[in-house]
């Protein structure tokens, strides 16, 4: 029975993965088949990648499309390396995710990483009888995800959180599945945070999860966790936000336990990227600062640097100006974290530079 079940989850994914993979194919031959039946108006973009950012993404698309009816986006959240194997064999326009580009080999040929915002990555717990804040360490999250802490009345998180009544509840794992930029940044914090767990998962957008289930998107991880108490899982900042779910601050390199925000999120990024603002693929994780965010990375549009076409690449070209100036005000509105200032300037001198 339990081959039985293990070969018809395989067999699932395998369907799913081909499904997402005709999806993306779909969507750019009806882009194409649009931009033919408006006499060669309008040109539609097409790109694909992590879910982390994709509400924000979709807001861009819909602001962008009501601006420039000649220039039309699509993006299809498909997870990061997906994305990028999409981009890389010249399917689509552009792709996004949190993996940089010089940890995926021969894929990344040919490609450029350009930072979009900043984005965070929280520990999110189901507890409904705790009440107020937990804190959380890298190396506590490590064994908790390794399975070598299991109740939430442990040792090691009770210490974490003096005058907290932690209850004699059994912790339950939900993980993303393989290929997620949420994965390669959480385990790159506690790969950073924890000999062990870096020996033995070490950092990856597809690690192997000793225990736990998976929650195939971002949204869906947060509806599991809800669902279940007991639970912990991990997620963009702002999908805890939206979905009024409790998540932890975090220990960070200067031994302060910090939440995740907008102003912490900035420190993350001032703290690795000053003076110079130009390590556009630069690790967020882990930076020094009293007020960093340890979880904190980029999310970076991943680009061709040789263009099929110039129409393509003028459009392209018109949708990243727009990214990184109204684009930047309207993440601020979603409650997104934009480039800093200085950052901002050196990656439209990047964008200028793009064939």
């Amino acid at each position: 029975m339990q081959i039985q079940v293990g070969m018809s989850r395989l067999v699932l994914g395998t369907r799913l993965h081909r499904m997402l993979q005709w999806l993306l194919w779909f969507v750019a031959a009806f882009s194409l088949l649009q931009s033919f039946s408006l006499a060669q108006q309008t040109l539609v973009l097409v790109g694909s990648g992590s879910s982390v950012p994709a509400p924000l993404y979709a807001k861009w698309a819909e602001q962008y499309n009501q601006r420039n009816p000649n220039i039309q986006i699509r993006y299809v959240a498909l997870g990061t390396s997906e994305g990028l194997t999409q981009i890389s064999k010249g399917i689509g326009d552009y792709a996004a995710g949190e993996v940089p580009l010089s940890t995926v080999g021969s894929i990344g040929d040919n490609l450029v990483a350009m930072p979009s915002v900043l984005i965070a990555i929280v520990p999110i717990y189901n507890l409904p009888d705790v009440h107020g804040e937990l804190r959380f360490s890298g190396e506590v999250l490590a064994d908790i995800f390794m399975g070598q802490v299991k109740n939430w009345n442990a040792a090691a998180i009770t210490k974490l959180n003096p005058g907290v009544s932690m209850p004699n509840l059994p912790i339950k794992v939900v993980h993303r599945p393989a290929g997620k930029g949420s994965n390669y940044i959480f385990t790159e914090f506690l790969s950073k945070s924890s000999a062990k767990f870096k020996s033995e998962i070490g950092t990856s957008p597809s690690p192997k999860w000793p225990v736990g289930v998976s929650g195939e998107r971002s949204s869906d991880m947060v509806q599991k966790v809800k669902s279940e108490p007991g639970s912990i899982g991990y997620v963009e900042v702002q999908y805890a936000v939206q979905q009024n779910i409790p998540y932890g601050s975090v220990l960070n390199r200067a031994g302060h336990f910090i939440k995740a925000n907008d102003k912490s999120i900035t420190a993350a990024c001032n703290a690795a990227e000053s003076p110079n603002w130009n390590r556009f693929s630069a690790s967020l994780i882990n930076a020094s600062g009293g007020d960093s965010y340890p979880i904190t990375s980029f999310t970076w549009l991943y680009l061709r640097t040789k263009s099929a076409g110039s129409a393509r690449t003028t459009a392209m070209n018109d949708y990243l100006k727009w990214v990184y100036t109204q684009g930047q005000r309207i993440a601020d509105q979603e409650g997104y974290s934009e480039l800093p200032p200085a950052m901002l300037e050196k990656v439209k001198g990047k964008v200028g530079t793009l064939q």
